[in-house]
C-alpha cells in the first residue's frame, strides 16, 4: 500500500517509492533517500514535527511538510522479517 511517509507511525517501515517535489527529491537523494531504499520511522517529536527517520544506515530528522513529498510502499509486515 502507497502512504504518505508523514502517515506512518514510529516503528513502522516501508520502501521509497517516489517524491512529489523535485526540490525535495534533490535534497533527499543527496542524503540517501532513493526510490527503493528501505525507511523506517523511528520517532516523531511530541508536537508531531519534526520527525526521526532510518535510512542508507542513518538517522535523519525531517520536518512533516518535507515527508509529505515523500510516498512509501508500506510492507504488510516489518522489513527487518523479510530475507534480503
Amino acid at each position: 500500500m502507497i502512504k504518505k511517509l508523514s502517515e506512518l507511525e514510529p516503528g513502522q517501515d516501508g520502501i521509497i517509492d517516489s517524491f512529489t517535489e523535485n526540490d525535495i527529491f534533490l535534497k533527499l537523494m543527496e542524503m540517501g533517500c532513493v526510490p527503493g531504499e528501505c525507511i523506517k520511522v523511528d520517532k516523531i517529536a511530541p508536537l508531531g514535527d519534526p520527525m526521526c527517520i532510518s535510512v542508507a544506515g542513518y538517522q535523519l530528522s525531517l520536518r512533516l511538510n518535507e515527508a509529505e513529498h515523500i510516498f512509501v510502499e508500506q510492507a504488510d509486515t516489518p522489513l527487518a522479517a523479510h530475507p534480503h
